[in-house]
């Protein structure tokens, strides 16, 4: 059988053993040829592609086709060789170190630029106070800049008075209070004079000339505490004309002061961080508003107390007991034990336990009822947690950090929570200066907009026929 007979046949396939024919004058072979020829794709006389010949040369393979070189390091790696829990707990502490340091700087920053940082926060504060006030005139009509003139002359003369009334009331019953506290010295003396103590009265007579000594013997120390009182003088008309100066374009040009804050931010998550601060700022509309009135029924309570008591400078231990009050749990406490140990020590024990009574009675009223009313609504926080935060405060700040740490606990927790809700509407739908706003919506698994269960029973028995 001849080459093209052996190449035809009714399929048209090759024959599984060709046979090799001759060679041309060039030494190539004509099967390897034609085998070549339908490399390029050229087709037999039936239409049909010829099939490659089996002894046909193969096209090499390139470089992106050649298979990886083996692994020749078949030895454990260096973190295989540590446990698992080993492994994971390092890397926990790692990060943990990483964020407590990064917290340590701030609180060193802060701690540094207190003369800055504290006035600042007041004044966001005070903000937060007023900014309703000035948000309900602009609805009015009232442009932003008279609205924010107006609030401030406002609240200025507003505390102006009150500062002048209490300074003025103080003045004014000092007197009282000398006297009281020279009769109440007397009777300590003669009851001390007496059994079980019998202490001479000699030493009470010689307590002046002491006291006089002991100015005399520390006068180097009374100087450099004057001087220090002088500095600190400075340093709070500093801070009040800081905090002054924030304020008012906190209340004129806030928004665009949050606008320029919002583009340091990813635009992936801005309208997110967006809905998170104006729920934090809300939550603190929520949080100074609910601490003025509880601050005005402690004023209220514990004064009217201390008057049908006859206690001396009612109206300064009011107003003590008002500023305390901005001090969750700490702050009213300590001025209820000042207002006790005045009244012990002008009126006796008896008025003084009355007083602790009152104040006592003030302090559970505000406990469970005022502050989960009001309080409660704004921020939703444990009371450990209030306790260190103004324990934390008092360390980093003194009286201010005290002041300011709940307010800070309190915007954090709302960012935080608003950030980690599975769904949050615009930036548009969120009102930064309604408390209502202050908390986000409940998700499509919550079951809080539920119906009761009353209610759902009430309309299984409708629908029973």
């Amino acid at each position: 059988m001849s080459d093209d007979e052996a190449r035809s046949g009714p399929a048209g396939r090759a024959d599984p053993q060709p046979q090799t024919g001759e060679r041309g004058a060039g030494g190539e072979d004509p099967d390897a040829a034609e085998g070549a020829r339908t490399l390029t794709g050229r087709a037999a006389d039936d239409g049909r592609p010829e099939t490659l010949p089996v002894d046909a040369p193969r096209a090499e393979p390139g470089p992106e086709a050649m298979p990886p070189a083996p692994n020749r390091d078949t030895g454990p790696r260096g973190s295989d060789l540590i446990p698992t829990p080993l492994r994971v707990t390092s890397e926990v502490c790692a990060r943990v170190l990483i964020i407590a340091a990064a917290f340590g700087l701030l609180v060193f920053l802060i701690i540094e630029l207190r003369i800055v940082v504290v006035p600042v926060a007041i004044a966001l504060l005070l903000a937060a106070l007023l900014a309703p006030v000035v948000h309900w005139l602009v609805d009015r009509k009232v442009p932003r800049g008279p609205a924010t003139l107006l609030v401030l002359i406002g609240g200025i003369a507003l505390l102006g008075g009150l500062l002048s009334f209490v300074i003025n009331t103080f003045i004014a019953g000092f007197p009282d209070l000398q006297r009281q506290l020279s009769a109440s010295f007397q009777s300590i003396q003669q009851l001390l004079a007496g059994p079980p103590f019998r202490i001479p009265t000699s030493q009470f007579d010689d307590l002046p000339g002491q006291i006089e000594q002991a100015i005399r013997n520390n006068v180097d120390a009374l100087t450099s505490g004057a001087l220090s009182t002088a500095l600190t003088v400075t340093e709070i008309a500093a801070g009040l004309a800081l905090a002054l100066f924030s304020l008012i374009f906190f209340l004129y040009d806030g928004p665009r002061i949050w606008r320029f804050l919002l583009k340091g931010t990813p635009p992936a998550r801005r309208e997110r961080v967006d809905v998170a601060g104006r729920r934090a700022f809300a939550s603190l509309v929520g949080y100074t508003r609910a601490t003025v009135l509880v601050a005005i029924v402690d004023a209220v309570g514990i004064g009217i107390g201390l008057w049908a008591v006859g206690v001396p400078l009612v109206i300064p231990l009011a107003a003590l007991v008002f500023l305390g009050a901005f001090i969750p749990t700490v702050g009213a406490v300590v001025t209820g034990v000042i207002a006790v140990l005045i009244a012990l020590v002008a009126n006796g024990i008896i008025p003084a336990l009355i007083v602790l009574g009152v104040v006592v009675a003030v302090q559970q009223l505000e406990g469970h009822v005022l502050q989960p009313l009001l309080l409660g609504r704004a921020v939703s926080l444990h009371p450990l947690a209030v306790v260190l935060a103004v324990a934390a405060g008092v360390v980093v700040s003194g009286i201010a950090g005290a002041l300011l740490a709940v307010p800070l606990l309190a915007v954090i927790t709302a960012a935080v929570r608003s950030l980690r809700a599975p769904v949050e509407p615009s930036p548009l739908l969120v009102n930064a200066v309604n408390p209502r706003h202050g908390h986000p919506i409940a998700s499509s698994s919550d079951t809080s907009d539920r119906p009761s269960f009353a209610s759902r029973m009430m309309s299984r028995f409708r629908k029973t026929p």
